[in-house]
């Protein structure tokens, strides 16, 4: 016969074990119902590769090399992309999947996926030399994939997730350095930066809204990073024999257009009654590490890992050339963030994205 000792001994444990299985679960309970990516290649987690057209995929190694299995899964990087990471903060998922990936299971799209298209942009006239798909398109997407969700889990829980979920958009760059920069194909219909800088802002703001239309309250839109420290910026600008500098102009068209979309949120927020609608910074922690490189242990900040890493034509490709410890370069490739540069941002992404949880 057990004695009282044995019993609250028993009781212990069992008490033990259960408090022990409620803070597992509560520290795995994912803090949004699902998450959502919009956007271009810094955020695309594979839809170009099931375009047949597209210009740009990274659906070869090294590309993913530092992901589990070394997967080219169709990510900009070497490893998870910044999205990836937020979503891992979020205990949503550990991989963002692309909506256009065949047969998605279920709970794939229960708890979200991405629209992204590596080479897309605000302004149509940047997928016209991309083939990607432009960012107006994407809500074309998400009406197709409410579709879905809401043949999953029915309509009244459908919207409940959608009205729920981490919105995350990530654009511009590719209008500016493809529009305006290197191809300029916009300067004579916008012969001052500011003028064209307006015009995607314009764009953006009717892509907020239809996502907003579609059952969206809590987005992070992403401002411009330093456009003019990317190392394909670098060698467009840079002389035969000078060392290798950002380039101030571009740099300060980018703050600017950054300034402009700081006010320009609110505005937006205050006119869609329940929204809750964010500035992501990415410029300032991207010249931190430029500035400060030590701080986030990187050796190189003005090439990429990847080929010689900062030429105009150059491709990453499975005959390129790797650096040997990519955690020490903030490029992958010439364009592109590292999975060292995107864990850091991911870090800021996160502390602007918890603001949305409450929301």
């Amino acid at each position: 016969m057990a004695t009282s000792k044995t019993i609250g001994a028993i009781i212990f444990l069992i008490t033990l074990v259960a408090s022990s299985i409620a803070a597992k679960n509560a520290k795995t309970k994912p803090l949004a119902p699902a998450i959502l990516i919009f956007g271009d290649s810094s955020v695309d987690t594979g839809n170009n590769n099931y375009l047949a057209d597209a210009n740009f995929k990274a659906n070869h190694i090294p590309y993913g090399v530092d992901l589990p299995g070394k997967a080219a899964s169709g990510r900009f990087s070497n490893g998870k992309l910044y999205c990836d990471i937020v979503a891992s903060k979020l205990h949503i998922k550990e991989l963002v999947p692309p909506f256009l990936q065949p047969n998605l299971s279920d709970t794939e799209i229960i708890t979200g996926v991405n629209f992204a298209s590596a080479g897309s942009g605000f302004d149509d006239q940047t997928v016209i030399l991309t083939n990607a798909i432009p960012v107006s398109h994407q809500p074309t997407m998400l009406k197709s994939y409410i579709t879905r969700l809401k043949g999953i889990v029915g309509e009244k829980k459908a919207m409940e997730i959608i009205n729920g979920a981490i919105v995350m958009v990530s654009a511009g760059t590719n209008d500016f350095i493809l529009n305006y920069y290197d191809l300029r194909t916009r300067i004579e219909d916008y012969p001052k930066v500011s003028d064209y800088q307006n015009f995607v802002l314009e764009n953006l703001e009717k892509f907020v809204k239809e996502l907003y239309s579609l059952g969206c309250r809590k987005m992070s839109v992403g401002g411009l990073s330093p456009i003019g420290c990317l190392p394909i910026q670098i060698s467009a600008k840079q002389s035969i024999g000078m060392s290798r500098r950002c380039i101030k102009s571009e740099n300060k068209d980018a703050v600017l257009y950054n300034r402009k979309l700081q006010k320009l949120l609110p505005a937006i927020e205050a006119s869609l009654p329940g929204s809750k609608i964010l500035y992501a910074n990415v410029y300032d922690p991207m010249m931190d590490m430029i500035k400060h490189p030590a701080r986030y242990g990187f050796k190189e900040t003005k090439t990429g890992c990847c080929g010689s890493g900062g030429g105009l034509s150059d491709t990453c490709d499975s005959q390129a050339k790797l650096c040997s410890n990519h955690s020490e370069y903030m490029f992958f490739d010439s364009i592109h963030p590292s999975l060292a540069t995107y864990t850091h941002l991911a870090g800021s992404a996160y502390s602007t994205l918890s603001k949305l949880l409450d929301a």
